[in-house]
């Protein structure tokens, strides 16, 4: 696939095994992100458009012009069961791409949300039909439907990879992008990076000092910190 290809539409895209979708599903975005050695953020710009949004699913992309949707409406026929759409553009454009009629057809589809790196309008709707979704912009300036994008290429999201199956991930802590034939490896270094977490918590909430518990009195000393009484 050529990420530069338009008017495309790739069908029957590899997905990532179900049981791994799931198990990414109970940790959040920060934890992911260190499991996967701090890599597949996308820009913090993009934001949830209303609060609680949250999102965990295999991608289905689409790569816009600006101020066009038409390819939204060609890729809603490509979204299954808890997939989620994945939107760029091939230039920036803060329109508003997708609202609510488009989220009622995705969710007659089970689509799982929207991850966008453009705009999105009718948000008090959308929250009301709790249909996720992360956004670059909310902008009520309409689009056309006129020029050819593609559906199913690998595209670049707010500075991420993103390829058809990826699992994508997001909360209130931002988005990020889990290659499809990591996700099961991921998901189990984010469960040992969370209980490993969990006993650090409880060690926090006994009163232990994270000068303490992370071993850092010797190497700040050897760096020149000191501690001086106040004067008199």
């Amino acid at each position: 696939m050529n990420p530069n290809e338009l008017g495309v539409v790739y069908t029957g895209t590899p997905r990532p095994d179900a049981a791994a979708v799931e198990a990414l599903s109970a940790f959040g975005v920060a934890t992911i992100h260190e499991a996967m050695g701090r890599t597949g953020l996308m820009r913090p710009y993009i934001r949830p458009a209303f609060p609680g949004a949250r999102i965990c699913g295999p991608a289905v992309t689409v790569l816009l012009q600006p101020g066009d949707n038409w390819m939204f409406h060609v890729a809603t026929e490509q979204v299954g069961p808890g997939d989620v759409l994945v939107a760029a553009c091939t230039t920036e454009s803060e329109d508003g791409f997708f609202g609510e009629l488009l989220a009622s057809s995705l969710r007659a589809r089970e689509c799982g949300g929207l991850i966008i790196d453009g705009g999105v309008r009718d948000v008090a709707d959308l929250e009301k039909m709790n249909f996720p979704v992360f956004s670059r912009a909310i902008n009520s300036k309409g689009t056309v439907k006129a020029t050819l994008g593609s559906v199913n290429i690998p595209i670049v999201c707010a500075n991420a990879i993103v390829n058809p199956g990826d699992v994508v991930v997001a909360d209130v802590d931002g988005v990020v992008v889990v290659p499809r034939d990591r996700a099961a490896e991921i998901a189990e270094a984010a469960k040992t990076r969370e209980d490993n977490e969990e006993s650090k918590r409880a060690k926090f909430r006994e009163g232990v000092l994270g000068l303490d518990l992370y071993n850092m009195r010797e190497p700040l000393e050897k760096a020149g910190l000191t501690y001086k009484e106040w004067p008199a």
